[in-house]
């Protein structure tokens, strides 16, 4: 995925239905900007071309990352496995799947 308005892009690993951050992560947001609670929020590994971090994005602020490709976080194999170059998805570590 990639973000609509910033310039990266991640891995989604975990949603939160509606907004489950803190109230000063969601008040630091400029009015403009910010997102409405009422809609999912995902936690992505992310990456730009500096860094690797965790990030909490909107969904309405989520694209497809047309690039596609594998992303490069120091993380991203607590949860996945291998990426698959055929479907462009990583896989689930099998001890995850429900």
């Amino acid at each position: 995925m990639r973000h609509r308005l910033h310039d990266f892009r991640g891995v989604v690993f975990d949603v939160d239905p509606v907004f489950a951050n803190s109230e000063e992560w969601y008040e630091s947001i400029p009015n403009a900007m910010r997102p409405n609670r009422e809609q999912p929020f995902y936690h992505l590994f992310a990456e730009n071309e500096e860094s690797s971090y965790i990030a909490y994005v909107s969904q309405q602020n989520l694209v497809e990352d047309s690039l596609g490709g594998p992303v490069e976080h120091p993380s991203i194999d607590m949860v996945f496995g291998d990426y698959d170059l055929d479907d462009g998805r990583y896989t689930l570590h099998r001890s995850l799947r429900h």
